[in-house]
């Protein structure tokens, strides 16, 4: 089988993010496995606006063309983690807005998570997960949580130290992410080529 396409998709697009941190991180371990080809996916690179079609492009065919462009994006990929802040326990709204913007693309497609902020991102994950569900994707269990000690080890605003001084820590969740992540999609592509 050909290599998996995966987005790596940066969900913040605040100016002083930290996202960009923690993005490439992932992106470089996932570009690491052979049966992977990666690309990393910035929101700001859209300029996506509200959500203001009729419908949701299940129903109706989008009209915006910024809006297709990143349907047509999200479509070469075969599976997607998602880096995310948690915003007052949620997503950001620009990730929101972005997932919003596309629904046939997503179907039947393997999603994982990186998660920074309060608790590592566990509570903007868990609303993630279920409107990865709603979109039609298969959640994998693991995920990256980057909180407490080793956010602030990492962040701009703490010591700022690079990705590598906290990998014992997190190293081997992205490890059982990314296994998870080619499992499902490879299961989900098998799948969709064979419907």
């Amino acid at each position: 089988m050909s290599k998996l396409k995966i987005a790596v998709i940066l969900g913040s697009t605040r100016d002083a993010r930290f996202g960009e941190k923690p993005a490439q991180w992932i992106f470089d371990l996932a570009s690491k496995r052979e049966d992977l080809d990666v690309e990393l996916l910035d929101l700001r690179d859209f300029d996506l606006p509200f959500f203001n079609e009729v419908a949701s492009n299940a129903w109706a065919p989008s009209t915006d063309p910024k809006v297709i462009a990143w349907q047509k994006k999200v479509a070469e990929f075969d599976g997607y983690i998602f880096v995310t802040a948690e915003y007052n326990r949620s997503i950001t709204a620009a990730l929101k807005n972005a997932l919003d913007q596309a629904y046939v693309e997503w179907n039947r497609k393997a999603a994982a998570y990186v998660g920074y902020g309060s608790v590592g991102g566990a509570r903007a994950i868990e609303h993630l997960r279920n409107i990865s569900v709603e979109l039609q994707m298969v959640p994998v269990r693991s995920g990256v949580h980057i909180g407490g000690s080793e956010f602030f080890t990492v962040w701009g605003g703490g010591k700022n130290e690079p990705m590598s001084a906290i990998e014992g820590a997190i190293g081997p969740s992205a490890n059982d992410l990314l296994d998870q992540l080619t499992w499902w999609t490879r299961a989900t592509k098998t799948a969709r080529e064979a419907s």
